[in-house]
């Protein structure tokens, strides 16, 4: 993948800075974006127009041969040891980066507000002029998708979509006992449902840190993990968001099943956040604002009496949280699908993923993920939305 980074050249110009610099762990974003090169460590990126890394011995290697980089250098050609000896580990490794940016001609450089303010101080002691970017110049180039990225996303919710298979043939598979999931003769808890699926993403190369399997009142906080046995009649809400292994690219989705009959409100509150979902989706093309897909939301909820932040800002039930947001190298990245002003634009890849929440029903959400395209928008989600498991009707 080569990202267009004449914005960020645009930025640079503006900012009169000599160049852009990021210092960070390994797997920040922003870092492997500029430099597509991973790292279990932090490492150095600058950019110039053309691109730099530090990185060390350790890396060095790994780094020629796969960074997408100009130039690659490690710390010892900068007397790193030596300035270690001489000056400590701190000011020792800022005189280690000050040699390192004047071997580039920099003088000046424009660093993302989350630099270690200790780099910040330390390269200003040295005579470099550090500028903080407050506006997330970088993030904002990485929010326009390229077809690559775009594909990276699609295969990551291939991944998610056959994980999501596995968690609701579990249920399927599930007897009631006295209102309680069995499976094998024991209780299907949420935790037992959360190994399959990352088992399964496994299978898939994907990975995630944790998932959300969370039944009843649990399901009443929209970011509950969820836990214990699973009930049968309660509202189940399943919400994978994985990650390649190969690409770093994220995928997301939502789907809620209910194993056996509703409540007549979770019946209610499905088809409401369906159609919902569905309005959202009709307001999404280029030129759009996420304001205006998350007010179609909120129109839809608020026509049926359900309370919104935006009809009262108070409300700790009803639609609780905002529409929708970019996905990406990050799982939550711009542009915000929310009641702030954000023009969507083609190569945008958000969710839509309306909900209800009440502790005295549970909780109720839907989401697919998908790329705003000229015209509208092509949707990278490929799972039915159903309530009832194993319901064919």
């Amino acid at each position: 993948m080569n990202p267009d980074l004449s914005k960020l050249d645009a930025y640079i110009e503006e900012a009169d800075v000599d160049g852009y610099l990021i210092e960070a762990d390994g797997e920040t974003s922003d870092q492997r974006y500029l430099s597509g090169f991973t790292a279990p460590d932090p490492f150095v990126t600058l950019y110039t127009g053309e691109t730099h890394l530090l990185v060390s011995a350790l890396e060095y290697g790994r780094a020629q041969r796969t960074a997408r980089a100009d130039s690659v250098a490690r710390h010892t050609e900068y007397d790193h040891r030596e300035n270690i000896a001489e000056y400590g580990p701190t000011t020792g490794k800022h005189r280690t980066l000050a040699a390192f940016l004047d071997a580039h001609g920099v003088e000046s450089v424009a660093v993302p507000e989350a630099c270690p303010a200790g780099t910040a101080d330390g390269l200003r002691e040295q005579g470099v002029v550090v500028d903080v970017d407050y506006d997330g110049v970088v993030q904002s180039i990485r929010a326009t998708k390229t077809d690559a990225e775009i594909d990276n996303i699609r295969a990551a919710q291939r991944a998610n979509e056959a994980a999501m298979a596995r968690a609701e043939s579990l249920l399927e598979a599930a007897a009631a006992e006295d209102g309680t999931l069995l499976y094998d003769g024991e209780p299907l808890t949420s935790e037992r449902v959360k190994r399959e699926i990352e088992i399964e993403l496994l299978r898939q190369d994907c990975a995630l840190d944790e998932t959300i399997v969370a039944c009843g009142r649990d399901a009443a906080d929209p970011h509950d993990r969820g836990s214990g046995p699973l009930e049968a009649g309660e509202p189940i809400i399943v919400d994978i968001f994985p990650r390649s292994k190969e690409t770093g690219y994220h995928a997301d989705m939502t789907r809620t099943f209910c194993v056996g009959e509703p409540d007549e409100t979770v019946e209610e509150w499905y088809d409401l956040t369906h159609e919902a979902q569905q309005a959202a989706l009709d307001a999404i093309e280029a030129g759009a604002s996420g304001s205006e897909v998350h007010a179609a939301v909120c129109e839809v909820y608020e026509a049926a009496g359900e309370p919104t932040l935006r009809s009262d800002p108070e409300t700790e039930t009803g639609f609780i949280h905002t529409t929708g947001h970019g996905v990406g190298l990050d799982v939550h990245e711009s542009p915000r699908v929310s009641e702030q002003d954000a023009e969507l634009k083609p190569g945008h890849i958000i969710t839509v993923e309306p909900g209800l929440y009440d502790p005295t029903v549970g909780g109720v959400r839907i989401e697919d993920l998908v790329v705003v395209t000229e015209d509208g928008y092509e949707n990278l989600t490929d799972y039915e939305k159903q309530l009832v498991v194993g319901d064919d009707a």
